[in-house]
């Protein structure tokens, strides 16, 4: 079934693809890139530089809403939106020509990058906020920096700078959802980064579900932040879908439990729609099975009996 019916219909929350990218206007994406093997992307800050520049170039011809970046020595991260349908052409752009300019300048051959980038589209405003901060405290899970304000390479001091100049980055959004004050905003930013930086945080590259577990440890130390960004719906609205927020989602888990009709085939039917967007977040069968209370056989049925 085409995936953006599924969105459309509020049935895929998170979506996390290496090839078959949607390549749809306002959709919100997390693309990671890695280096091929163990080699590196940036060997001097040179490198660095014109990568910035590059995404900066790249974001203006191709109407690129940029949100947040990190780039990293050995992977990037990025953080947009597209404006128009040319997702695959901005990336295209984006690291070919990156590519070319290195391994001529240290006379290399070869695929720099480690496959096709992965793509992970975001929908609700919590996961969204908890993608900013996820991206900008790599350098920190890495061992290369204490201070993620400090990392030269990613957008992260536009977030808690308070003399922050204009750039392409535009954090607006990001910080609507903490404070009606961009002063407030930036200073809550700061505190979120600082509690997650204490995190031991699976690599997204490596656990789909790395961010989620993450917004989950930071929304049990700040539950009025992270439930006031479940309610809202920017995120929705700029992509002009309607879906759950994770608020809702949770409310439903819990009306399945409670149901004195655990059989009936409108319970069944709750279970699977509730399935489904688990399985689009990133949970594992098992761990699907833990949520709804019942065993990962039956959560395999359910998904293979028609409705």
């Amino acid at each position: 079934m085409d995936p953006l019916y599924l969105i459309e219909q509020g049935k895929i929350t998170r979506y996390f693809r290496a090839t078959r990218k949607l390549n749809t206007p306002n959709l919100i994406s997390h693309i990671t890139q890695r280096a091929a093997g163990k080699d590196l992307l940036f060997l001097e800050n040179s490198d660095y530089l014109f990568m910035i520049r590059l995404l900066k170039e790249v974001s203006q011809h191709y109407s690129l809403t940029i949100y947040a970046f990190s780039f990293m020595p050995n992977h990037t991260h990025l953080l947009f939106s597209p404006r128009k349908e040319n997702l695959y052409d901005a990336m295209r752009d984006l690291f070919s020509r990156y590519a070319m300019r290195f391994n001529k300048k240290y006379e290399r051959r070869g695929h720099l990058f480690g496959g096709p980038y992965r793509q992970a589209l975001c929908f609700d405003d919590s996961y969204l906020l908890a993608a900013s901060l996820y991206i900008h405290l790599n350098p920190v899970r890495a061992g290369i920096i204490a201070d993620p304000r400090r990392y030269r390479w990613s957008s992260c001091r536009l977030y808690c700078d308070q003399e922050a100049p204009k750039s392409f980055v535009d954090p607006s959004l990001i910080l609507s959802l903490l404070s009606e004050s961009d002063g407030d905003s930036k200073k809550q930013y700061h505190l979120l980064l600082d509690k997650g930086s204490g995190f031991e945080n699976a690599h997204v590259l490596e656990q789909e579900d790395a961010i989620e577990r993450f917004r989950k440890k930071l929304a049990s130390l700040f539950p009025s932040i992270f439930s006031q960004s479940d309610k809202t719906r920017n995120v929705a609205t700029l992509a002009d879908i309607d879906f759950l927020s994770l608020q809702e989602l949770g409310q439903q888990i819990e009306s399945v439990h409670t149901s004195k009709y655990a059989r009936s085939p409108s319970t069944r039917k709750a279970k699977r729609y509730l399935i489904e967007q688990l399985i689009a977040r990133g949970y594992k069968r098992h761990e699907i099975a833990e949520q709804l209370k019942v065993s990962p056989k039956t959560v395999y049925n359910i998904l293979k009996s028609p409705l």
